[in-house]
């Protein structure tokens, strides 16, 4: 009776995407196969997975399952590297195989004996040297991609946004998204509302053609390619080979503005109301923030302070629509007066990055020097090289800091300046531009008012909204 088998087949990178590699393999097995008159039980793949990686395999805990289950007594595979490049992962692959009385033959390496003690020793030797084969190889890969970092080439991968496949040249339509999307979020405006206008926009990701997410527009824009910037491992490296879309202050700016954990996006976490977080309690010794809630028997939204005295209500409350309706109207009046430029310029920041950029290219060519110099000098001491470095670190995280401040955008361009002011502000659907806005110009304070109706039939009293100005 034929013996029955399971064929094997991976590799470790399909840069085509469709599984070739795997289907050539499966093709020289299924020959094997036949010259030994084996009957094929089961065919398992992992196709772009390594076995040196670590990740797991799905396809050959299946192959392992399949054997301890005497499904096959035998494995087919195109080499033996193709099954392990790992001691361990061999070692469990005979222990399961031992007992069982599993052959195992390869296409480019004969029999694998592990029935008997020399089979076992020849079987660990060709793993130790796939072992070594993989170590190496990755060294290689480690080393070329710094030093491709270093001359300011592209590290290659997925076709970067905004670019096109070499890297380098640009793509008009998605750089002017990407240069847009910087904008709205220097301005003020909310990640969703750039996830959205990309969407709208037509425009799908690189990385599986995928619709945006604000995980991938995070990635995006916070990439240091948008600014000329190569990185390696995370780190500044220097300028890189391509046209950068945005000023480094700005991207440092966006950074900032987006790590913040504060502004991670998941649903129902950003603001749907003006002042939410923004307005403030009017209670003495309170302060706290309003935030929004329902209450009253028609369950109205509402702004509450959520702190009360015991066995009181709330210190204030007052409906949502009508709060945010009065401050949106101080805004606009404030903003059609004729001063509103000389806002605009007050919150301006002036600072000339000529020399901060060159400070900082300064401190990463030193830095560089330092580590070549321990790396050369015996002489030199590892307390001595950390004490050295740690400064230099220092001081360029001062000075991108104070790139990413100059970078911020004024919130008020394009409303205060408009030639209609209501019109911009009805016209901005990205609320989180009118927070910023209103965080800009002013300080909401909001104090506990008498119940009832005043003299005119409304509810709302606005003399007991406090608004403090926080620019003249």
């Amino acid at each position: 009776m034929p013996r029955k088998a399971i064929v094997y087949a991976r590799i470790s990178r399909d840069r085509t995407g469709g599984g070739l590699g795997v289907d050539r393999q499966l093709a020289d097995c299924r020959e094997l196969a036949a010259r030994l008159d084996w009957q094929i039980a089961a065919e398992r793949t992992d196709n772009d997975l390594s076995a040196y990686s670590g990740k797991p395999r799905p396809g050959y805990r299946q192959l392992l399952a399949d054997l301890e289950r005497g499904l096959a007594t035998g494995v087919l595979v195109w080499h033996t590297d193709r099954l392990h490049r790992s001691p361990a992962e061999l070692e469990q692959y005979i222990a399961i195989c031992d007992p069982l009385g599993v052959v195992t033959h390869t296409v480019q390496a004969g029999v694998l004996d592990l029935a008997t003690p020399s089979g076992r020793m020849v079987a660990r030797q060709l793993g130790a040297v796939a072992r070594f084969e993989s170590e190496h190889k990755a060294e290689r890969v480690r080393r070329a991609r710094i030093q491709m970092a270093e001359e300011g080439k592209w590290g290659g991968g997925t076709r970067p946004f905004g670019y096109q496949a070499g890297g380098v040249e640009l793509v008009p339509d998605e750089a002017a998204a990407i240069v847009r999307a910087t904008e709205t979020i220097l301005s003020g405006g909310s990640l969703r509302s750039v996830v959205i206008a990309l969407n709208e926009g037509g425009f799908i990701t690189t990385k599986g053609k995928l619709p945006w997410t604000p995980g991938a527009a995070r990635d995006m824009l916070t990439r240091p390619r948008n600014a000329g910037l190569v990185s390696h491992r995370g780190k500044i490296v220097g300028p890189g080979q391509w046209p950068a879309l945005v000023p480094e202050e700005q991207w440092r700016t966006v950074v900032q503005i987006l790590k913040n954990p504060a502004r991670r996006t998941s649903p129902g976490n950003y603001a749907r109301w003006l002042g939410s977080g923004l307005y403030r309690c009017g209670i003495e010794g309170c302060g706290g923030p309003l935030t929004v809630g329902t209450s009253g028997q028609k369950r109205h939204p509402s702004y509450m302070c959520r702190k009360r005295e015991a066995g009181a209500s709330r210190h204030v409350s007052r409906v949502a629509t009508t709060l945010d309706a009065y401050v949106s109207a101080v805004i606009v009046e404030r903003l059609k007066q004729d001063d509103a430029r000389d806002l605009i310029r007050s919150l301006d920041v002036e600072a000339d990055t000529t020399e901060l950029h060159a400070e900082a290219d300064r401190i990463r060519r030193r830095l560089e020097q330092v580590g070549q110099e321990f790396a050369e000098d015996d002489e030199m001491d590892v307390v001595s090289f950390r004490s050295a470095t740690k400064r230099l670190r220092e001081r360029l995280t001062g000075l991108e800091n104070e790139l990413a401040v100059a970078g911020h955008r004024n919130p008020l361009v394009g409303v205060a300046d408009a030639v209609d002011v209501q019109s911009a502000w009805d016209e901005l659907d990205d609320l989180a531009r009118k927070r910023a806005i209103l965080d800009a110009l002013m300080t909401v304070t909001v104090q506990p008012a008498p119940r009832g109706r005043r003299p005119d039939g409304s509810y709302f009293d606005p003399k007991y909204v406090l608004i403090d100005w926080k620019v003249d």
